[in-house]
């Protein structure tokens, strides 16, 4: 049986090193700022779900979902266009906009379709209401984290006016090689 593998405190020291190095490049800043816009997102649409949901009760959890997801959407563009691709004066709707919402919209329809699948799963397996909330948060979580990185790629291309050093080879030829002018 073969012994498991430890990191000696080198490596480990080495990798913190390497990470703290891309946070402080213009290429990792922008990653940190993008995860951050992604955060106060969250924390938007998460507000505007408990006060129309939980409060208000205005609607069902999905046409809430819908309309938090939407409102947390505006604040999202605008602070990752001028903040973390240093964008200003207008907008172009078909270069900028209408590719933004359709990522958005996509994220926020496969996310409802894995908390429809989650719950599903927890019906089937006739699972506790706690157990259930767990399962479906899992699933939301799990469909933006993937979509997380494909946004991030894609409005770097659509925002972003010089190559990207850190994204894949791959990704840039199958988006159609150099960034958005």
């Amino acid at each position: 049986m073969a012994r498991p593998t430890r990191l000696s405190s080198r490596v480990v020291g080495r990798l913190v090193a390497r990470a703290w190095e891309f946070v402080r490049s213009p290429q990792g800043l922008r990653w940190v700022r993008y995860a951050t816009v992604s955060a106060i997102s969250s924390v938007t649409s998460f507000v505007v779900l408990a006060i129309v949901f939980g409060v208000l009760r205005l609607w069902t959890a999905v046409p809430s979902t819908l309309f938090a997801n939407v409102v947390a959407g505006v604040p999202s563009y605008f602070l990752n266009r001028q903040w973390v691709w240093k964008k200003s004066g207008r907008s172009h709707v078909r270069k900028e906009v209408i590719p933004f919402w359709v990522l958005s919209i996509a994220g926020i329809l496969f996310s409802l379709v894995t908390a429809s699948l989650a719950t599903r799963f927890a019906d089937d397996h006739h699972l506790t209401h706690l157990v259930r909330t767990a399962v479906v948060l899992g699933a939301n979580v799990a469909a933006f984290g993937i979509l997380w990185l494909a946004k991030f790629f894609v409005f770097n291309r659509l925002f972003f006016t010089e190559p990207s050093p850190a994204a894949p080879a791959a990704l840039e030829d199958a988006l159609g090689g150099g960034p958005v002018a």
